[in-house]
């Protein structure tokens, strides 16, 4: 890495580093890859693995799982940073997919974001409303209207995601989008899409099809 930066490093070279020591039986490098191969090569996979999934593999302790977390999740975050306003401007689903695969990648439960936008589509604000299920308990929709309000949004996109892999709405989905597009319609705020994602699809609700990329 000293010499020719993290790039040149593969990926189990990489935990490598994040492990620094292996055991008495297998050196850290092994252990690496012995990791990974649980994870069945994929770094996606292993994102969505817990601490007590990642103990399970012989020399990982609390420590080096929390430290893997970690670095997986400072990754998923910055793949999620938009660099300036200028390229926040949300054109079509597929830019509202864009947003948020790289934070929905990998999650084994639902979680429900909302996107504020101006007039001219540019994002003024993103925020999580609920982690663990899309229904009328964990979405305020008055919540989602008075932020809106004070912000002075044009428009909401609502986007979560399923776990499952199928992006088809379900009842849920369903009675939580017109709910929320008849009260930002009270106040003029247009609910321009809502979108449900999964980890190589998705579902806009304002095209009513189902996108594979």
């Amino acid at each position: 890495m000293m010499e020719k930066g993290a790039a040149s490093l593969s990926n189990s070279e990489l935990l490598a580093v994040l492990l620094r020591s292996g055991t008495t039986e297998v050196n850290v490098f092994d252990l690496a890859g012995i990791l990974l191969s649980r994870a069945e090569g994929s770094l996606t996979r292993l994102s969505g693995m817990n601490v007590r999934e990642l103990c399970r593999v012989k020399g990982i302790g609390k420590s080096k799982a929390l430290t893997i977390i970690a670095a997986l999740e400072l990754g998923k975050r910055m793949c999620s940073e938009v660099p300036d306003k200028d390229r926040r401007t949300i054109r079509n689903p597929e830019d509202v997919y864009r947003e948020f695969l790289p934070q929905f990648r990998g999650l084994k439960h639902e979680e429900c974001h909302i996107l504020y936008l101006s007039r001219s589509n540019r994002v003024i604000a993103k925020e999580m409303l609920s982690s663990g299920g899309l229904n009328e308990t964990t979405v305020d929709i008055r919540m989602i209207v008075k932020a809106a309000l004070e912000m002075s949004a044009s428009g909401v996109i609502m986007a979560h995601n399923h776990p499952s892999g199928n992006p088809m709405p379900g009842k849920a989905d369903i009675t939580i989008t017109k709910s929320l597009k008849t009260a930002l319609d009270t106040f003029d705020i247009h609910l321009i899409d809502h979108i449900v994602i999964a980890d190589g699809s998705y579902y806009s609700f304002a095209d009513e099809t189902t996108c594979r990329i």
